[in-house]
């Protein structure tokens, strides 16, 4: 494919393509289906009652955001240079011309559950519900870098987004950006996603293209992505550096693959249920296929396994369900922990850092036992 029919630009509108702040403020308002974190920039949760869905509606996947969303048109292209050696830009129309790859992807914000980690870190205050599923699809980032001819030397490439704004931390005005090793890029299922759940992206997701990496925690899927850079040397920018490491007495180091962990749907907290009863539930890693989950109902240690079903693709949770018998009228809790395929256990409590990334601990949950069969 040559340049001049990649280079093309579209005048074509597509949902989300012009977005004002004023309006972006305006959806965070209190009819948002999501629970909202934090309205100025727009954060906000997934319900619990979504997370029993295989795939999460797009309007109950969560938000993450540093900044107030950019204002994106219709005329919006994709830079792609640095260590390259043909630079060139793509619009949406380019995109969509390129061979489109379907992928589906767990992804949970590496901020999800800070509120269970004590003493409490600094950072947005996320409980549960920063974690969707969602089936994206776009071109290969592989296929874009190709024809810009990535040099042999390229250690990483930086993905910058069209969002940016000030921090307490840092003089003047941030970009967000990341970037990813080569391997990682050059995966085929690492995309440029134009859509989301069969639609194309909205404004809150990246709209018009968003980077997919299945397997590493959110920050990574950089949303509304307006240049492509091959790096000889590893990047050392703001987001990469000072915000999603890992911060403890041990050290630094960078946040990237979600940790092997598991969720409980049911029962839900604070629910009545009968004493036989199945629990289910989920369990992702971003290393490596589940192995097992295994419950335990109550305090001690008398794990029991629990049936594996099948994820719907190798980058989405896998369902898991387990039938339990509690005789005793009242309240108790349970609790899963998960394992991968390389040997990573869920652990009973999260190592504390001080940004509060990473939380994957067994978490128990509270409910009642209210009929006796």
């Amino acid at each position: 494919m040559g340049q001049a029919a990649l280079s093309v630009r579209t005048t074509a509108n597509y949902e989300g393509a012009v977005v004002t702040v004023s309006e972006t403020r305006a959806s965070a308002g209190s009819s948002s289906p999501l629970h909202v974190v934090r309205r100025d920039p727009y954060n906000a949760e997934t319900p619990e009652y979504a997370l029993s869905e295989q795939t999460t509606p797009t309007a109950l996947v969560y938000v993450r955001s540093n900044f107030d969303l950019p204002v994106i048109d219709v005329s919006h292209t994709v830079a792609v240079g640095g260590a390259v050696r043909t630079p060139y830009s793509l619009d949406v129309a380019a995109l969509r011309a390129l061979p489109q790859r379907i992928v589906g992807s767990t992804m949970e914000c590496a901020g999800n559950d800070r509120l269970s980690i004590l003493p409490l870190p600094s950072g947005e205050p996320w409980s549960s519900g920063a974690l969707s599923t969602i089936t994206w699809s776009g071109p290969s980032l592989r296929d874009v870098l190709a024809y810009a001819g990535v040099s042999d030397q390229a250690c990483e490439i930086l993905v910058t987004a069209a969002d940016s704004g000030p921090r307490d931390d840092a003089v003047g005005r941030v970009t967000f950006a990341r970037a990813i090793p080569i391997a990682e890029a050059l995966h085929p299922d690492t995309i440029l996603a134009l859509t989301m759940n069969g639609a194309p992206l909205t404004s809150v997701h990246g709209a018009p293209t968003r980077l997919v990496i299945p397997g590493w925690y959110g920050m990574a899927n950089v949303k509304w992505v307006q240049r492509i850079d091959a790096l000889l040397t590893p990047y050392d920018g703001y987001f990469q550096r000072q915000r999603y490491v890992y911060e403890d007495a041990s050290g630094v180091s960078a946040v990237r693959r979600m940790r092997v962990k598991s969720i409980i749907t049911s029962p839900t907290a604070g629910s009545t249920n009968p004493s036989s009863l199945v629990v289910r539930g989920w369990a992702w890693s971003g290393a490596a296929a589940i192995e097992r989950v295994e419950v335990v109902v109550d305090g001690g240690n008398q794990w029991q396994l629990t049936q594996l079903g099948t994820p719907t693709t190798p980058y989405t949770w896998t369902p898991w369900e387990c039938a339990v018998m509690i005789k005793q009228v009242g309240r108790h809790s349970i609790r899963s922990r998960a394992t991968d395929t390389t040997g990573a256990v869920q652990p009973d409590a999260i190592v504390w850092n001080r940004l509060g990334y990473g939380n994957n601990a067994v978490r128990p949950v509270v409910f009642e036992i209210g009929i006796r069969e």
